[in-house]
């Protein structure tokens, strides 16, 4: 880790150290209105400033692979409408990358049609392949997503989706359509998911699930009326934000129609424990005499929160912990992810990362994560097997 990293990783710790013992006088941050009807309208957002250093990674020619880095990585800001139990609307931008987030209204169907059939959702959200992908941003267990939720996880799109709870089960359903909000992605998708829950109370969770889409992608006519045919790329840097560079890659996989994404899913949470894992999978079709692709991956990480709080459970997502001690909540991880990308003449690599974790949560607007990456891969001639050390403050809302 180079000096200034190091100086800024300090400055981070230092400020997150200023002042617990006065930290619950932070709790009750103005960001929503209640209304005596039960309408609320609020703010929603996440600010997070990273710090990213490599060892180990120099190429054959003796340069490195990667540059160490510092600066922000996201800046969110939302708007919030709802009446619990009636409906809830959000319109969400992230300002560092310039890019929509969840922009969508959710009705319930009992105060319309008088019983429960579920929730209707309208606008552009999150797709349900991939379990780490659909946990909110804000909650995330680790700085990023394992390897192959990276590669595999379809996104957001614009569409509209069904979510039907019960006592020991959840589904969702979407269809999915058009272009996304930043007019990529040309194309329609069907997804579900659905999760076996016989336990959900605080402290005692079982979430058995699995998931499958279907996305058929469409062609592109650019400005000068040039047409260009379908294709799809997976690839992922080595669980790092703040480099484009990935060590596992397919190119661009040309001719290509249609992708199928698969996932299993398992979360257990007893306490202060949790284990939670996955598998997932997707399959390109191409035309043309173009071969088919299959990419592989899964992951599994377990989680102990010292300090005695659970991890939170609700709507079949995982949330951040919320403290109860005047120092907040403390949690380490260890998490081992794989991925690969090989299959027939497309030689896009292999994968596998191991990553220490630890999480401090000092109020429940405030986090500060560390991540220690050891990352093995295996790329053509290329072999690179980086160690990466990662920082994170975030406040959120």
């Amino acid at each position: 880790m180079n000096q200034r990293s190091l100086h800024v990783a300090t400055a981070l710790l230092l400020a997150a150290a200023a002042g617990p013992a006065s930290a619950y006088d932070l709790e009750d941050w103005p960001v929503h209105y209640t209304f005596s009807d039960g309408t609320d309208v609020g703010l929603t957002g996440v600010y997070r400033y990273d710090v990213n250093a490599f060892n180990d990674e120099r190429k054959p020619d003796g340069s490195d692979a990667f540059e160490d880095a510092h600066t922000n990585r996201r800046k969110e800001l939302g708007i919030t409408l709802r009446k619990k139990g009636v409906y809830e609307a959000i319109v969400d931008y992230e300002y560092q990358g310039k890019t929509w987030l969840d922009t969508n209204v959710r009705v319930q169907s009992k105060p319309f049609v008088g019983t429960d059939i579920g929730a209707f959702r309208f606008g552009y959200s999150k797709t349900p392949v991939a379990f780490e992908g659909v946990t909110g941003t804000k909650a995330t267990s680790f700085l990023e997503l394992a390897l192959p939720a990276q590669a595999i996880f379809e996104g957001r799109r614009t569409g509209v989706d069904w979510q039907f709870e019960r006592a020991a089960y959840i589904v969702n359903l979407g269809y999915y359509w058009g272009q996304d909000l930043l007019g990529d992605n040309d194309g329609t998708t069907v997804a579900g998911r659905v999760a076996w829950t016989p336990h959900k109370a605080e402290g005692d969770v079982i979430h058995l699930g699995v998931s499958a889409s279907r996305e058929d992608r469409d062609g592109t006519t650019d400005g000068r009326g040039v047409y260009h045919d379908p294709s799809a790329r997976l690839s992922t840097p080595p669980e790092t934000g703040l480099t484009p560079v990935r060590l596992v890659d397919t190119g661009p996989l040309s001719k290509a129609d249609r992708v199928e994404r698969s996932g299993l899913e398992a979360l257990w949470i007893g306490g202060p424990w949790s284990v939670q894992g996955e598998l997932l999978r997707a399959d390109v079709s191409r035309f043309g005499g173009n071969p088919d692709f299959s990419a592989r991956g899964g992951y599994v990480f377990g989680s102990w929160v010292l300090t005695g709080e659970s991890r939170p459970y609700s709507g079949g997502n995982v949330g951040n912990i919320k403290p109860k001690g005047t120092w907040g909540a403390w949690e380490l991880l260890l998490r081992y992810s794989e991925l690969d990308l090989d299959d027939g003449p497309v030689r896009g690599g292999k994968e596998h990362d191991w990553t220490i974790g630890a999480n401090w949560y000092l109020t429940q607007h405030f986090k500060f994560q560390a991540n220690y990456i050891q990352a093995t891969s295996d790329k053509g001639n290329l072999s690179l097997d980086p160690k990466i050390f990662e920082l994170r403050a975030q406040i959120y809302f």
